[in-house]
């Protein structure tokens, strides 16, 4: 008579259990358990097609879909419970299951190895997790759009290398985002195409001999048809790299977003007010309101950056087909979706309540000479002056206005004319900040109605 097994899933090969650090570092229970939904999907669709293709009695599959039942309402209720020595998901429903129906709970492993239950396992749960960022990336850009109308007309300064450039629009400024967020949506949205193939039925690397129907499996799990070749079936991690791609680019885009609310939160700016819900307060000075949520998005697009990393590194240099390396492939995936969504959540709650000072910010915008564009543009334009000859006037123009301690629109006609008798009164149509921005009417540009329309262009791309 043989010994029994000391492992119930390594089988008879070995005869000596894991020590215990062995136990510890094999086990991922604590980390994939959150695929428990997923695995009773993939194991409810395995047994289904096992039956139909007669590879198991159909006795046999009713017994083990009643189980399942049984187990996912346990979960739901209670949780799903960790024992490191039972590994992983896999093995711990399984072993219930095998607790609830006895024997005829092993035909439910036929023709399936635990590297492509994973891999169909973690697709599924990264396919609904671009699922969730989607509708989170939807409100997002609803506060924006939202914000942009009510501002499509305030006076914003533009800015490069953060000096004042040109007047914009806060609408405008606002839509950037808008755009940002629509690209982060389509990336989601590719990933989640290319991820759309089930590797169930590819077994441990090789496929199997039994007569499996793996477009009945794929179709039963919402895929779009089932994974071409099945050593990378199994050893496929890029949808999960697509994923936190995907999330790195829009952690990168909402951390730009909160870099610009902590400026111009700031005393020298105050170009808006976080109210309560969004600020802290200091433990020593009374007197401050630190943008601390903004500060944590602007930190945690980092950790999507960093996890993108991670797992890449994991990756790099596996050969085919299945590295247990890549069970660490789930907690970057996790924490990454978990921060996005945290982060995307705080920032749509502060776009939409924010207070923008409207007059600070207009005041801004007329400073630092920021119609000097419009005039060279209208010397141009009006006096069909070269363009590089325009710049150079508009310099003189500048200075002179510096020296008088004024803005361009406060220089005379006479000290305008001086510097060059081509500049007649007319210029004052384009010199004001609010006649710079009306007339960047290109495809586009900050006009006020080229926002509006935008903002109406965005809702149908919605």
């Amino acid at each position: 008579m043989s010994e029994p097994s000391s492992n119930p899933l390594w089988g008879g090969r070995f005869g000596a259990g894991p020590a215990a650090v062995m136990a510890e570092i094999n086990a991922s229970i604590g980390t994939d358990k959150r695929l428990w939904q997923q695995d009773l999907a993939g194991s409810r669709a395995h047994a289904t097609m096992l039956g139909a293709q007669g590879i198991i009695p159909i006795a046999d599959v009713d017994a083990i879909l009643g189980g399942l039942a049984q187990i996912e309402a346990e979960y739901a209720a209670d949780g799903v419970p960790e024992d490191i020595a039972l590994e992983d998901i896999h093995m711990t429903v399984e072993t219930r299951l095998r607790a609830l129906i006895g024997p005829g709970a092993g035909r439910l492993h036929t023709a399936r190895s635990r590297n492509d239950q994973v891999a169909t396992d973690f697709r599924l749960w990264v396919r609904s997790a671009c699922t969730e960022v989607d509708a989170a990336l939807l409100a997002f850009i609803e506060a924006l759009l939202a914000r942009a109308e009510q501002h499509a007309d305030t006076i914003l300064p533009g800015f490069t290398h953060l000096q004042i450039a040109q007047p914009v629009t806060l609408g405008h400024h606002l839509m950037a985002y808008v755009e940002m967020a629509l690209r982060d949506r389509s990336r989601f949205a590719d990933a989640a195409a290319r991820m759309n193939e089930c590797p169930l039925g590819s077994a441990a690397l090789a496929g199997t001999g039994f007569p499996v129907d793996r477009d009945a499996t794929a179709a039963a799990l919402g895929f779009a048809r089932p994974t071409a070749n099945s050593l990378d079936s199994v050893s496929d991690r890029d949808f999960a790299l697509d994923y936190l791609s995907a999330a790195a680019m829009a952690g990168l885009h909402l951390s730009r977003l909160a870099e610009e609310l902590i400026i111009w939160a700031s005393q020298p700016y105050g170009f808006i007010t976080l109210p309560d819900a969004w600020s802290t307060g200091s433990s020593i000075m009374p007197q401050k309101r630190n943008p601390d949520a903004a500060e944590l998005v602007r930190a945690k697009s980092g950790l999507l950056l960093g996890n993108f990393q991670r797992l890449a590194v994991i990756m790099k240099g596996l050969p085919l087909a299945y590295s247990k390396d890549m069970q660490d492939d789930k907690p970057p995936v996790f924490e990454a979706h978990d921060t996005l969504g945290l982060c995307l959540t705080a920032m749509t709650g502060m776009v939409a309540t924010i207070g923008f000072n409207t007059a600070r910010m207009r005041a801004a915008a007329a400073a630092g000479f920021s119609t000097a564009t419009d005039l060279a543009d209208w010397l141009v334009r009006e006096a069909g002056v070269p363009f590089r000859e325009a710049h150079d006037i508009t310099g003189r123009a500048v200075r002179a206005a510096e020296a008088a301690g004024t803005d361009l629109d406060g220089l005379s006609d006479a000290d305008l004319a001086a510097i060059d008798p081509r500049i007649t009164p007319a210029v004052r149509n384009v010199l004001s900040v609010e006649a710079s921005v009306a007339s960047r009417t290109s495809f586009g540009g900050t006009a006020p109605a080229n926002v509006r329309a935008a903002i109406a262009a965005a809702r149908v791309r919605l």
